[in-house]
């Protein structure tokens, strides 16, 4: 099983989406992802748990989420 990422589109929404979590009592951790072609240079907001409600609060509190990752150690994680 991988690291679940919910990449987002800035640091400033990585960091807001961090804030919204605690605020839930969801654990969260801001990480910069590696370049791809698809998001450029970006960051994630990791998840450990609850990922699935996490994704879902993040959208629900205007926060732009591009996609889910489940980043493995050979994708640098």
């Amino acid at each position: 099983m991988g690291k679940p990422l919910i990449i987002v589109s800035s640091v400033t929404y990585a960091m807001k989406g961090k804030e919204i979590l605690f605020g839930y009592g969801i654990r969260s951790y801001v990480e910069r992802i590696p370049k791809t072609r698809e998001t450029g240079c970006g960051y994630g907001v990791y998840v450990p748990d609850r990922t699935d409600e996490a994704e879902r609060i993040l959208r629900e509190n205007g926060i732009r989420v591009i996609e889910r990752l489940d980043q493995t150690e050979d994708d640098g994680g």
